[in-house]
């Protein structure tokens, strides 16, 4: 993998997740693409729990991985950090985005997406196409698509 910079690469956030398997999967795939993970709780389960660090495995870097207390404290903490949210009520696919290296890339709580407040702060709101009448992908697997797009618009990966 060859970094531009060790501060510049993609983040990856979590809106209170509630599935341990979901964010575990998650840890695995930023931790092996060189993304940060940042996640604001409450989780829907307690991130100590050893069953969940199982899942986790050895991937659980505290260096990768960032907590916020609320969303609150993470939009306090993203100052003029552009914010990019993936839902399924997104007008533009994420495909046809310019994302930046540094983007911090929003998906909601499996459960219920992100709340109405945070829609209306952010500007850049992407989906990722699908088959109509299906209501949406597995969390894990979009951030695994859309971190995707983000690393070869940036060339971060050496695919060579």
């Amino acid at each position: 993998m060859t970094h531009k910079s060790i501060n510049l690469r993609p983040k990856i956030a979590l809106y209170e997740p509630d599935i341990p398997q979901n964010t575990a999967a998650i840890i695995r795939t930023c931790a092996c693409l060189g993304a940060e993970l940042e996640i604001i709780e409450p989780c829907g389960y307690l991130i100590n729990d050893r069953r969940f660090k199982r899942v986790a495995m050895d991937y659980m870097d505290k260096k990768i991985i960032k907590f916020y207390s609320s969303a609150d404290e993470f939009f306090k903490n993203k100052n003029d950090q552009r914010i990019v949210l993936i839902t399924t009520k997104g007008k533009k696919n994420y495909s046809s985005f310019e994302f930046r290296i540094n983007d911090t890339i929003l998906f909601g709580r499996e459960s219920a997406g992100v709340p109405d407040k945070v829609h209306k702060i952010l500007k850049n709101k992407l989906k990722i196409p699908m088959i109509k009448k299906k209501r949406s992908l597995n969390v894990a697997s979009s951030v695994a698509i859309v971190l995707g797009e983000v690393l070869r618009q940036n060339n971060y990966i050496n695919y060579g």
